[in-house]
Order: structure tokens, then sequence, then C-alpha cells
């Protein structure tokens, strides 16, 4: 790293003493925990790949125990923090813990569920504590808005870094792995416990790590295989003739577009990959390009 004085990284006492400071309660409505070990959150930086010179983009950077160690490897980052008091006192403590690396940070105050566009330069990583209660739909809205990122690693509930990194086939396959495998190749990264946070979440955490891929498909458009993802696991437990039929416009349309695609109209979605999912919907939208009746 060029510079001389690494950053200091916040520990218990330096996180409660600034959240008393500010007058910050933790809550769950905005899945507020903060991580409170130096140890944890270099883990993190280092099972990211994040090397030197990379933007980073940080998702709910808190108070800013990530975001340091982020800097410490000489990362570029940009926050995004939907809470106005924490995103305002977050370059005070960049400044105070990491002097030599502030110029490097750039906080937004936003909510990354709704953010439209990243300002200052595009970002080659994503790394983030993810509020657990929407850390899948930020995840895909991220990985959709920014075709700059090319990999990165998000913490999330146990039970959700299981659910993105699922393959096909498995108990807890379902649409946020089918939905991330469109973005990138999704692998589980480790396992965090809960005492590296204040307050202690009720839940384990978990880590999850992912290289972008480019799309599937340019025959149909994310959203078309995105519907037939959604249709195929609204009753997972039923074969894909009758849950599609909706969305083909009737059963026997749903089952004529399966066999297009090569798949059995009595498989179960859950049994699917993304590729057989581009399939189907590339059948069923060439289908509806042929007026009925035609031959």
């Amino acid at each position: 790293m060029p510079e001389t004085s690494a950053p200091r990284l916040l520990g218990p006492a330096e996180v409660r003493e600034l959240a008393a400071r500010l007058d910050v309660r933790p809550t769950k409505q905005r899945g507020q925990n903060f991580v409170i070990d130096a140890n944890t959150v270099r883990r993190i930086v280092r099972e990211s790949g994040v090397a030197e010179g990379e933007v980073v983009l940080e998702v709910g950077p808190g108070l800013g125990s990530l975001t340091l160690a982020l800097l410490e490897v000489g990362a570029e980052v940009t926050a995004v923090e939907i809470d106005p008091v924490l995103a305002a006192e977050l370059p005070a403590t960049i400044a105070t813990f990491a002097p030599h690396q502030a110029e490097r940070f750039r906080v937004v105050l936003a909510d990354a569920l709704s953010v439209t566009e990243i300002p200052g330069p595009p970002p080659q990583a994503l790394v983030a504590n993810l509020p657990y209660n929407v850390s899948v739909p930020v995840l895909l809205h991220l990985m959709a808005l920014l075709p700059s990122l090319e990999h990165g690693l998000v913490m999330v509930q146990a039970e959700v870094a299981d659910r993105l990194a699922a393959p096909p086939g498995s108990k807890t396959y379902g649409v946020p792995s089918a939905k991330a495998a469109w973005f990138a190749d999704v692998r589980r990264a480790g396992a965090i416990g809960r005492n590296v946070f204040w307050p202690a979440p009720n839940v384990d955490s978990g880590l999850v790590a992912w290289t972008h891929r480019e799309p599937p498909t340019d025959q149909v458009s994310r959203e078309e295989v995105f519907a037939v993802i959604d249709a195929a696991f609204a009753h997972r437990r039923k074969a894909l003739r009758g849950v599609l039929r909706t969305l083909a416009g009737g059963a026997e349309q749903a089952e004529a577009a399966l066999r297009t695609a090569g798949i059995d109209p009595l498989t179960r979605g859950e049994a699917l990959g993304i590729d057989e999912f581009v399939a189907i919907a590339v059948a069923l939208h060439e289908a509806a390009a042929v007026p009925r009746g035609s031959a």
C-alpha cells in the first residue's frame, strides 16, 4: 500500500462509543447488526479477493467497520447507506480512523434497493454485510444495475446463503438460486458466528462469494426468464406443465413449449438450472410470436 499509516479498525469499545455518541439504536426494521470484531472484517475482505486499486461498492456500511478493512487493503470504497445519521457520520469516522485513506472513500445517502445509479467510477466489486430482511432483492437489484461488477462477497443470514448457493435439485434450491445464476457463478464461502455482532442476531450468518458471468442468452430478456422462474417455484411441488399454463396461455401450450425446450412436462422447477429456464422462456417467446392457427 502506498500509505505509510494503515487504518485503525473498530472494536467493541469503538463501535459502542460511536453508537452512543450518535444516539444510534440498531433496529430490526433496517436489519442493523454492527460487526465489532476486526478479525471478522479482515476475513470478509480476504475472502472477497478485493485487490489494491479496485473500486468497491459497499451496502449498509453502518458505523464503518467493514469500510475501514476495505480501505486497509487499498480499495476505493463507495458506500451506500440509507440511515442519514450514519451516512453523515461516516466521513468523520474515516477521517479519524483512516486519515491517509480518506480520499478513497465516498458515501451515498440512498436506499440500495431502489437506487438507480452509483456516482463515481464504476464499481468492480460488491462487498457488504447486507441487511438480512432485504438481502436477496438488494443483491439481485445491484447485479442487474451494475454490469461493471466483476465479483463480490456478501454476508447474509445463513439460511439465505444456503439458498443463494444451492444447486438444482437440492432442498434449498429456489428462486434466489436460479435468479442469481443468471448473473454469476455463486458459492458458499464460509460461516460467521453471532458473537461478532452488536447486538448479536438470533440467527447465524454466512458468506456468499460470486463471480460475474455473461447473461446466458440474448434471445429473450431477463424479465421473461425470471417470469418463468417465478411461475415454476410458485408451486414448487407441481409439474411444470401445470404451473406454466397461465404464462403459456394454457396447459397444452405449456406442454408444447416444454417439449420444444427438451424438458419433460412432468418435471418440477426445482430440478432445472438457469439454462433450462432460458430454454423454456425462448420456447414460450417463439410460440407467442406465431399467430394461433398458423402452420
